[in-house]
């Protein structure tokens, strides 16, 4: 998968669904939590599609399922390696797909190993990987080596195969609990069915092994070919309607809008920023600087480089890192907007602890969540807590203009409905407003760290407006200062005379602001939609497009046409945007060949491998940087997905006992006293979180409303008949939950959506618990991340809050 595409984007659309014939639907209840999803999914399945469910519970999702497997939390791969492994024992993958469009023949570096458990290059002491081993044989023109075929041992494909030699359907069952007969059942119906469709929520993503679990969707529909295709893909339901529309923006501490890297602390300048991230980073960089600094921006001053904050490569600083640092006194101030973190993040004790160390926070949000009010959760002495805390009271999504991105990264446009009430403000006002003010006081300074606040160009008028900040991220010609009018406006332009604010955002608003449009014409009839507002690349619906075309250009699927190459006309044509390098290139051609066109070998990856395209074959004799075009995406943790237990687990690992958890998570113990961690003789249960349809995400809305209290009015624990006749308590009846960190005490549910399992021969339990309440809004209640462990994914810094271990007793 492409590494700049996406985190979590869907490569194809939610009203794309419907052109699937068969669905795996995993870590999602989306019946509830995705009602949108499961409109177009119904539609599949009165045409003769079928869905397949993996869940710990039976949700209402399953009961639409024509193939359901009940799962221990945490341990997708295990089953997702047993498919790829009968894929590729049973030759189910399509062949020409895998020979031209994925990396199957490229040769892997001869030193790259795997050894129980280890990847080669691990470092013990520091617990990362060195990643050279995990490259490509490259020829003197330091391009990768081509094997003549898929059988050749150094090959990723023999690669692939060696490794997932393991992964039986039986060792799969004692891993995940689910029967081997039926894992078959799930590889057989979604490898013979095509196109199919892969569908994943949190349940996946809140992991330890989050990024892999991801990972090995990608390898399953590359192998089988259905990247690019109508009705294929690999599509993360996002939870908010604008999730998408942040991580876009960059709200992760590594990334820039974009999806650009962030500069880290060695770059001293654009060409270092260029030797590590590639050639083809620079312009959108400076593209951002221009459209944050302008004027102030020139090739003389490196375009305003120095004025970008230098991140710590060594430090992953993500919401768990911030809140540790919090506590150990770094961060004075708070500004928090949006953010309920006192219910949502994992290990609320940390939270609890960290707020109490700021000498000021700033809360925007519509209620006073708990965040706001930390300093009264019972037990807490606010006579000790020095935080003053300030309430901005935010306006609602009805009461302010602009755009949000969904999933299917539709840039949709919304004018405000109401006027604000009160004293309430848009976002986007108040950080003007503050914006503004601070400037102002900074006004004089020759300081050089207050340049960058004193030269910004801000400039969305007297009154904001969310117009001009979609227009600043749709981007301007700099020379003539109009609005550039598409995606290859910009790619052609120099380097220096653009702008873009989000380079993915091009074209959004150069012909008239296209997130408006509302035209739900659809002559494709594939869902395509081009005419409803505007997808971010290019109005591109379906990413990876080419891919639906066999090599010589022409739709592989008659009956799911996205593009073409149109030979009179010596041009890709097509229902969809065509995403290829040159629309002018032929099938034939390098460009013209190339369906992963954001990938240095322009080319799907089975195997992650250390790779920059571009490298001269010698180094610079000048002493320069050695700067190539486009460097691959790695995975901190492994160029294959590799099935590691939870940080907190009932067994041991099968695959390799003595690196049982992953080597590389990141298990926070900064303060033991916190961040404390069980075993399994002491919790003998999993628990796994999850959200309810009446109460929404940390519940600052959704509780402030009687109606929704009084369908869904307290959290409870979740557990089989068998668990609650072992415990002696019946329904409604209290139980104390406990962890290693805390314990809450509320409701049981004995319900018949939660089995016992086995795991290796022993039966095992597992408890569900929705997340969403804390001890403030008119329907209190306790947090479950008062359970939860914060142990992080080592590449996404997601906390494992869908599995830890717990005990559960009568109260």
């Amino acid at each position: 998968m492409s590494p700049s595409f996406g985190r979590g984007a869907m490569t194809n659309s939610w009203s794309d669904l419907q052109n699937a014939e068969v669905f795996l639907v995993a870590g999602s209840n989306c019946a509830e939590n995705h009602p949108i999803a499961m409109r177009w999914i119904n539609r599949a399945k009165a045409k003769g599609a079928k869905m397949i469910v993996v869940d710990p519970r039976f949700t209402r999702t399953a009961s639409k399922a024509d193939v359901f497997a009940q799962i221990r939390p945490g341990t997708d791969i295990a089953y997702l390696g047993a498919i790829i492994n009968y894929v590729i024992v049973n030759k189910l993958y399509d062949e020409e797909y895998v020979l031209n469009y994925t990396n199957a023949l490229l040769k892997v570096n001869r030193d790259y190993r795997f050894d129980e458990g280890l990847f080669s290059g691990f470092d013990i002491k520091s617990r990362k990987y060195g990643v050279d081993s995990w490259s490509y044989q490259l020829g003197p023109d330091q391009k990768p080596l081509t094997a003549a075929s898929l059988e050749d041992p150094d090959s990723v494909f023999a690669k692939l195969k060696a490794h997932y030699s393991r992964y039986s359907f039986e060792t799969a069952e004692k891993i995940t609990g689910i029967p081997a007969q039926t894992i078959e059942l799930i590889a057989e119906t979604f490898a013979k069915r095509k196109p199919g469709t892969i569908l994943y929520a949190l349940g996946m993503t809140q992991h330890t092994t989050a990024v892999q679990g991801i990972r090995a969707y990608a390898i399953i529909q590359l192998l089988l070919g259905n990247i690019g295709k109508a009705g294929g893909g690999v599509n993360a339901l996002r939870g908010e309607p604008n999730v998408q529309g942040s991580t876009d923006m960059a709200n992760l501490f590594n990334n820039l809008p974009g999806y650009l890297p962030a500069p880290i602390s060695t770059d001293k300048n654009l060409q270092d920023y260029a030797a590590r991230n590639g050639s083809i980073q620079v312009k959108p960089l400076v593209s951002l600087l221009k459209a944050w600094y302008g004027e102030n921006a020139t090739k003389a001053n490196d375009y305003a480089f120095d004025y970008l904050p230098k991140i710590n490569p060594a430090m992953n600083a993500t919401m768990v890192k911030m809140f540790e640092l919090m506590e150990k006194g770094q961060f004075k101030l708070l500004f928090n907007m949006g953010s309920n973190s006192l219910v949502s993040i994992a290990n609320r004790q940390l939270v609890r602890s960290a707020l109490t160390k700021l000498d000021m926070m700033v809360v925007s949000d519509l209620f006073e969540v708990e965040t706001a009010q930390f300093w009264r959760e019972p037990g807490v002495n606010p006579s000790e807590i020095k935080t003053e805390v300030i309430m901005f009271p935010a306006a609602f999504v009805y009461e302010k203009a602009g755009s949000l991105t969904n999933s299917s990264r539709w840039i949709q446009w919304k004018e405000a409905a109401i006027k604000p009430l009160g004293e309430a403000k848009p976002d986007l006002d108040l950080l003007d407003a503050l914006f503004k003010r601070i400037r102002r006081l900074y006004a004089g300074s020759a300081a050089a760290k207050d340049a960058p606040i004193l030269k910004a160009r801000w400039d969305y008028g007297e009154e904001p407006s969310a117009l001009k900040v979609l227009q600043e991220l749709n981007g301007y010609d700099e020379t003539s200062g109009k609005l550039l009018p598409t995606l290859a406006d910009y790619l052609k332009a120099p380097v220096g005379d653009v702008s873009t604010g989000c380079w993915i955002y091009a074209g959004v608003t150069g012909n008239g602001n296209l997130a408006a449009r509302r035209n739900n014409t659809d002559p494709s009839h594939l869902g395509l939609f081009n005419n409803w507002s505007f997808a971010w690349p290019a109005n591109i619906r379906i990413l990876y497009n080419r891919a639906s075309c066999d090599v010589d250009g022409q739709p592989v699927d008659p009956r799911r046409k996205l593009v073409w190459w149109d030979s009179a006309k010596s041009l890709w044509l097509g229902n969809d945007g065509p995403d290829v390098v040159d629309k002018t290139k032929g099938p034939k051609t390098p460009e013209g060949k190339q369906s992963f066109r954001m990938n240095p070998e322009g080319l799907g990856r089975l195997f992650a491998a250390k790779y920059t395209s571009g490298l001269p074959a010698a180094p610079p004799a000048n002493g320069q940087p050695v700067i190539g075009i486009r460097p691959a995406g790695l995975c901190v943790d492994g160029p294959l997905p590799e099935f590691y237990e939870p940080t907190e687990s009932p067994t041991e690992n099968l695959l390799h006992a003595q690196v049982s958890a992953s080597p590389t998570a990141l298990v926070p113990s900064a303060f033991p006293e916190i961040q404390k961690k069980g075993k399994a003789e002491d919790f003998p249960y999993v628990l796994t979180t999850y959200g309810v349809v009446e109460q929404f995400c940390a519940g600052g809305v959704t509780r402030n409303i009687p109606w929704l209290n009084e369908l869904m009015p307290e959290p409870f624990a979740e557990m089989s008949r068998n668990l609650a006749a072992k415990i002696g308590v019946r329904e409604g009846d209290k139980v104390e939950v406990s962890s290693a960190r805390g314990k809450v005490t509320v409701r049981c549910l004995v319900t018949d959506r939660l089995q016992t399992y086995k795991v290796n021969g022993r039966e095992t339990e597992t408890i569900g618990m929705p997340w969403s309440w804390g001890f403030a809004s008119l329907s209190p209640g306790p947090s479950t991340n008062e359970l939860t462990i914060a142990s992080l994914d080592p590449g996404a810094g997601t906390p494992e809050t869908k599995v830890c271990l717990v005990n559960v007793r009568r109260a």
